[in-house]
């Protein structure tokens, strides 16, 4: 954590210099060092979602509920990170289109998902 702070301050720094001459480069260095702190947590991610699959086997979840909770959960953070960027850009209309487009996207993800709770309650209903 202790690097990624590091790097994030260094950048920041950086780029409130650069600003003032050449704002095109410091957005691009903002972009790059967010792009190189997401790189940084490769590492952790394939960590989570292996332990997380592994507790579903486990468990003996079917992996298509667990693939699509991680497709979502993964559609969030893309989607947050690319309208924060935008909103870093000045864009901030079209970030607002980001996060919509992954809330749609989101919502089509869950339905297979939705659908079988629906199924599950409705057989438990007694008549």
């Amino acid at each position: 954590m202790l690097q990624i702070v590091g790097v994030a301050l260094v950048a920041t720094f950086l780029a409130l210099i650069v600003k003032e001459q050449k704002p095109n480069f410091a957005f691009l260095l903002i972009v790059f060092v967010g792009c190189t702190i997401f790189l940084f947590l490769v590492d952790q991610i394939y960590a989570i979602i292996h332990m997380i699959e592994q507790i579903a086997v486990n468990a003996k979840i079917n992996m298509m509920y667990i693939e699509t909770i991680l497709k979502v959960i993964g559609i969030a953070y893309i989607a947050e990170f690319a309208a924060q960027i935008t909103k870093d850009a000045g864009q901030g209309a079209i970030a607002s289109k980001i996060e919509l487009a992954g809330k749609i996207l989101i919502l089509a993800m869950a339905i297979p998902i939705l659908t079988v709770m629906i199924e599950t309650i409705i057989q438990m209903i007694p008549g």
